[in-house]
């Protein structure tokens, strides 16, 4: 099991779950890890950039570490699961029906050669069947069976055909995790059917609770339909791998979201448009296709329904993917893919929410809120804390994820996590730190946890293509002027960081991980000083990209 460890000295140096030795590489394929991992209280969420959550009743997970809140934040637990730690594996997905829980695990890693590039890799899955008290992780790799039909979310190098009824369709196996993680996961209520979408891995399902994986086939970019009793000939490859790029008609098969609504119906949103199937067998498609009551981009990066007591409407964030006149916007249906109606033209949409008639839109530039069925919106840019004004938020903040659970709309951007209770007037600001030891311990923060220290800084340690800027944490008795130094291991300086006007109590000042010079500096080891008319205190950052 993962242990709770806080690194402390003259300074916090990080808070972290450490990966414990039960953790599988993703390189290997146990038949079933069925041990039950506990929840173990958290000092608050486990890092600032929220990209998934999912409200469940009263319940609010948070990705991409799986902390909980039950109480509107005011208490917090972590997913203490073995398999999910440190930064190895992060959830990408959650989804649940009854007691079940699913989410899809990957990793951002850097390429090789690529100074900055990230590539996504797919890590698997954790299922819980008592309501996320207990885990059980799920490899992506394929069993070690012969059953043609059933793979991982891999694949076996002998998995070139694939049975879609009445055909038999040459196929591309997937072996390589790069750029398949399971960025959307849905579960049937009904049957238990497990699926996911696996960008270019395509859309898989499991009856099995995860175990094992079946491929399925969705219509090529050539196709607006497909049926297993009609026999078809095209090869069913989601990766340009063997036929020419101007010949590929797989972006159709790059699957990225899957819902499956309250009538049963199955919708997968890929990059050749939006699919919906009512037995999971026959699909239809609707791609960009530049008429008005069309979608307009092909690429269908997220679904949501919206549910009242007589209507169903499915949203859809969209994306350009091929045509030059595709844009970014949203889309949605009112009866089920016969029409659509386009709203957000030109803004980019991560995730959606609704409470009743309300639909609200994480989005690049803010949260978007319409009480008219998406045909107006207003736009919240700036998440006011006056309860905690010395805390700074980051300018240009985007929302990546959105949720309701009773009056209140939680939101999770690249900069925290936030609550409001009274529309979006105010914030409550939840972030990745630990109190100082002037704060008051409460029942889930123990003493043990509270740094003794009169600064720290978070995250750390300290990745600037991932956290974007750190954060250094101090107290005033008394307002005035603060100047914050940077030194590297062999106490050269690096940066000097000045503020004028803070506040009496706690405050932060945030540095983007660059030299005066404005470059990014190498990993390693850094000091800092914090120089203020109370006199010095001093601390230490691990820069680890």
């Amino acid at each position: 099991m993962r242990a709770l460890v806080c690194f402390v000295g003259v300074v916090l140096l990080g808070c972290v779950f450490a990966k414990g030795a039960a953790a599988q590489d993703h390189h290997e394929r146990p038949a079933s890890v069925d041990e039950a991992e506990a929840l173990v209280p958290a000092p608050g969420i486990l890092e600032n950039s929220v990209e998934m959550m999912l409200a469940r009743g009263d319940t609010l997970w948070v990705g991409p570490f799986l902390s909980l809140t039950t109480d509107a934040g005011e208490s917090w637990m972590a997913t203490d699961a073995d398999s999910l730690g440190g930064h190895s594996r992060r959830a990408f997905s959650m989804s649940g029906a009854g007691s079940t829980l699913v989410a899809g695990l990957g990793d951002r890693i850097r390429a090789r050669g690529a100074s900055a590039q990230r590539i996504t890799v797919a890590e698997g899955f954790l299922v819980s069947q008592d309501d996320g008290r207990s885990w059980a992780y799920r490899s992506p790799r394929p069993p070690l069976d012969d059953d043609p039909a059933t793979t991982g979310i891999f694949d076996l190098p002998e998995d070139t055909v694939t049975v879609f009824g009445v055909s038999q369709l040459e196929s591309l196996p997937i072996t390589s995790p790069t750029s398949t993680p399971p960025r959307g996961v849905a579960v049937d209520p009904s049957t238990g059917t497990i699926w996911s979408a696996n960008v270019r891995a395509g859309l898989r399902r499991s009856t099995d609770n995860a175990e094992t994986w079946e491929r399925v086939v969705l219509p090529p970019d050539t196709l607006d339909s497909i049926s297993p009793e009609i026999e078809y000939d095209f090869p069913f490859f989601p990766q340009p791998i063997g036929p020419a790029e101007e010949d590929f008609a797989g972006r159709n098969f790059q699957v990225y979201d899957v819902l499956v609504d309250a009538d049963g119906r199955v919708w997968a949103g890929a990059v050749g448009g939006v699919n919906w199937s009512d037995d999971g067998r026959a699909w239809e498609r609707r791609g960009f296709d530049g008429t008005p009551d069309g979608l307009s981009g092909s690429w269908v990066f997220r679904l949501a329904e919206q549910r009242t007591e007589t209507t169903s409407t499915i949203w859809m964030a969209t994306r350009p993917a091929v045509e030059a006149d595709e844009i970014a916007g949203v889309a949605f249906t009112e009866d089920g893919g016969q029409t659509f109606e386009r709203t957000l033209a030109g803004e980019t949409i991560y995730d959606f929410a609704f409470r009743d008639d309300t639909v609200y839109a994480a989005g690049a530039n803010g949260l978007f809120t319409s009480t008219d069925g998406g045909r107006s919106w207003t736009t919240t840019r700036r998440f006011l804390t006056p309860d905690d004004p010395n805390r700074s938020v980051r300018e240009g903040t985007e929302v990546f994820a959105v949720d309701t659970i009773d009056d209140a709309i939680w939101i999770g951007t690249d900069d925290g996590l936030f609550r409001s209770s009274d529309d979006g007037r105010t914030w409550r600001l939840f972030r990745a730190d630990v109190p100082l030891a002037t704060d008051e311990a409460s029942e889930v923060t123990p003493r043990e946890l509270v740094p003794d220290v009169e600064a720290f800084a978070y995250p750390n340690p300290y990745s600037p293509a991932r956290d974007n800027e750190v954060r250094i944490r101090f107290d005033l008795e008394r307002a005035g002027s603060v100047r914050v130094r940077i030194f590297d291991f062999g106490m050269n300086l690096v940066r000097e960081l000045e503020g004028e006007s803070f506040g009496s109590g706690r405050n932060e000042i945030s540095w983007d991980g660059t030299d005066r010079n404005g470059a990014s500096v190498a990993n390693g080891p850094y000091f800092y000083t914090v120089d203020s008319d109370d006199g010095r205190v001093r601390g230490k950052i691990l820069v680890l990209e």
